[in-house]
Parts: C-alpha cells; structure tokens; sequence
C-alpha cells in the first residue's frame, strides 16, 4: 500500500498560483532582455523574437513532482509480527519403520502413523504464529531438518517431505533430545521447550535417554512427550483375523519418566481425534505470545517524482539551448548573406 508520510504538504501546491496573482505587476521600462555585447548583430527584438517560452503546463508538472516527493511517499508492506519475547520450541518426530503401522483413525479412514502426524502436528505449525519453531528427524540417528526460525510454512515443508526410513528404521530417542538440548545451550532468554513424537522405545544412537535426560535437567529444558499407536489393531493371518496390539513397543514409561522429570507432560495418542486434542491442550501448557509487537516494513518512494522532475527541468533547459542556438546561427546567416 502506498501512503505519504507528510500529506499536509500538498497544500502549497496552489502557492504559484496565489504568486503569481498577488504579487503586483510592474510596468517594463526598458527592454525585456539585455543583449551581451559579446554577440554583436543580435538585437533585443530578433532574441525575443526566438525566445523559448516554457510552457506553463510543463512548469506545473515539474512543480507537482517536487512537491509529491517532498510528501515522502512510501511503500508499506505486510504486517509482520513481532513476539516480545524469545518464545522457541523443538519439534523431534520419529522416522523408524514401525511409523508405517496403519493403525490410526483420521476424519474416518485408516491410515499410517507419519500420515496422521502429519496432517495434525502441521495445523499445530500453523497455529504457532510468533513463535521460532525447529525440526529434528531422528530414525538410527538424529538429524536438524530445520534451525529455529519464524518461517512455519518452512518447518511445515520440511515435516511435509520427511518419508519413513529417511534416516533409517530404528530409534535414537536419546541423541534426538541430546540434538535439541544443545540447540538450546546459547539461548539465554527461551522458553526451551522440545516436543517429543514417537511410537516405540531407544534401539539406536549414541546417548541413551537418562543421559540426554540428565542434560535437559541442567539446561532447564521442558519436554513435551507424545506416545503414538493404537492399542488394538485387527491382523489378519492364517488362521483368520485376530486381535494384537501394534503399541507393544512403546516405552512410556520412559516417556512419562522425561516429561516429568524436565516439568512437562506425557501424551498418549491412540487414534487422530486424541492427537488433536493433544495439541490443543499443548496451546493451552505454552500459549502463543500474544501481546506481540507489529511492524509494517517501509520502502522510501520519494526518489522516483524527484529524479522525474530533474529529468524534465534538464531536458527543458537542453530544449532552450538547442533552440537558442539555431536561432543565433540563422541570425548570423541571415547576416552574412547581406
């Protein structure tokens, strides 16, 4: 959107005018233009009579431009919104084989574990607006997919295009957190919080999680643990359907023992109507900032109306020049030829 910084200034737009009627006449004496005695045989009347008068449309033009880019004009952009303060948090989401598991309800049809994940923990992306968000994968090893940033639409990419298997099929719970905990260490004013999404136990990595936990502990990291799986699943085989459960695997124990310990909480996310609850309940345990700063970004346009205007007054000026001195010449021709 285009503004004006100064609109009061337009109103001496009418100033030549008032000048220009105002002012009291005077009655010439003698004549209109002096002759240099540097150019003999030009008279007063041959020079008025080639004289370049400008014309008074091209001089309110000029004057219209002067006085728009002394208004200030000025490009505003989107409004962008600051938090107030250093709200982050650490998104890790389990990649292991057994997140292929169809065993979720979502909006009624069935569907894998990192299919659900994706579509409910993408709006919870969305709805964290202010905050600086991060994403960690982790399968046989934990990996930094996205830095802390602002940009939702980019960590909601990056979980978008995670595929199982991408970083292997087994479980490095531990150096997941270990990965967060540091990104954590220079931020002195964070909430540090890390959101936890898994459906199984440690298998894999270097750290195991009482080791990550002891670290969360001594940087005051909060962590927010969410167990994924159903409880029943229907398995066909040989001998027909039978009854199993897909969430055998799932350590929560150990996921209760990190929530509590860091003063956070554990979830447990049996089908897609749970796991939207969930994360509505994590708005409620860390809400969004919301007496946030707002900015419009400014770009300065004054520059384009003045560099017309100096356009137009050199262009004027080339024009009398060049008139003046096809004048001046056809005068010393006229000369010469007597």
């Amino acid at each position: 959107m285009i503004s004006v910084a100064w609109p009061w200034i337009f109103v001496v737009l009418p100033l030549p005018i008032l000048v220009y009627f105002l002012s009291p006449k005077k009655q010439l004496t003698s004549a209109a233009l002096k002759v240099p005695v540097l150019l003999p045989g030009i008279n007063s009347k041959a020079t008025a009579a080639g004289e370049q008068r400008i014309p008074i449309w091209f001089v309110a033009i000029i004057w219209c431009l002067l006085v728009l880019a002394a208004s200030r004009p000025q490009w505003l952009g989107d409004v962008i919104e600051i938090p107030s303060k250093g709200r982050e948090m650490m998104i890790a989401v389990d990649l292991s084989g057994s997140m292929r598991i169809e065993d979720m309800q979502l909006n009624g049809n069935q569907v894998d574990r990192l299919t659900m994940l994706k579509q409910l923990l993408g709006e919870f992306i969305e709805r964290r607006q202010g905050d600086r968000l991060g994403l960690i994968l982790f399968g046989d090893d934990a990996y930094m997919q996205a830095p802390m940033t602002f940009d939702r639409k980019t960590v909601q990419q990056m979980l978008d295009e995670s595929v199982i298997g991408l970083v292997g099929q087994k479980t490095a719970i531990g150096d997941a957190m270990a990965l967060a905990v540091k990104r954590f260490v220079n931020k002195k004013e964070s909430n540090r919080v890390l959101l936890l999404v898994t459906d199984g136990q440690n298998t894999s990595g270097k750290i195991s999680p009482d080791q990550a936990l002891e670290l969360a502990v001594a940087k005051d990291v909060t962590i927010y643990t969410i167990g994924i799986g159903a409880d029943v699943m229907m398995e066909r085989s040989l001998f027909g359907t039978r009854k199993v459960n897909p969430s055998r695997d799932l350590d929560e124990a150990m996921l209760s023992k990190i929530a509590k310990q860091t003063k956070g909480s554990y979830f447990r996310a049996k089908d897609g109507e749970s796991m939207s609850k969930i994360y509505q309940l994590l708005d409620q345990l860390e809400p969004v900032e919301q007496d946030q700063q707002q900015m419009r970004p400014l770009t300065a346009l004054f520059y384009y109306p003045l560099a017309l205007a100096f356009i137009l007054i050199f262009v004027q000026m080339y024009l009398v020049q060049y008139t003046q001195f096809n004048f001046t010449s056809k005068s010393f021709a006229k000369k010469g030829a007597k």
